[in-house]
């Protein structure tokens, strides 16, 4: 599946002996980074086994898609032309324009509105890869 391509949620669900859902390394680490997922793991550790196991996998879904270097991969951004980057690498709005393929203007008005999280560095917009990431599975969908 292609950042591109939307998925129902019953896509998702899966199991005869009782639901489960599969959970993609991007949506774990955009809950891991948005819904505080490893303040949560680290308070419940010990409290329910299967909790613990499934937050510890989620976890390294995440890891796992920050690390991914596919080219044309669906989980992640390719790091091998650019190794310096790193996954808490900030980018300025023309790098992530060009990452994602729209405008410098663009992405200041994605910023303005709210849509993609980005902070001030003097006098220029810093913006985080992950969060560029999401922004652009969200433009897809």
């Amino acid at each position: 599946m292609t950042e591109r391509e939307w998925r129902p949620p019953a896509a998702y669900v899966h199991g005869l002996d009782g639901p489960t859902v599969v959970v993609p390394g991007r949506v774990a680490a955009w809950l891991e980074r948005h819904a505080n997922l490893r303040q949560v793991r680290t308070a419940q550790r010990g409290a329910d086994p299967e909790v613990d196991a499934v937050l510890v996998a989620l976890a390294v879904a995440a890891a796992a898609w920050r690390q991914q270097a596919v080219p044309g991969s669906d989980h992640g951004t390719d790091q091998r032309n650019r190794p310096e980057l790193g996954a808490s690498c900030e980018l300025s709005t023309t790098e992530a324009a060009d990452r994602i393929g729209i405008t410098d203007r663009g992405v200041r008005a994605a910023i303005a509105a709210g849509r993609l999280p980005a902070h001030r560095d003097g006098d220029r917009w810093r913006i985080d890869r992950e969060d560029l990431e999401h922004y652009r599975a969200g433009r897809a969908a």
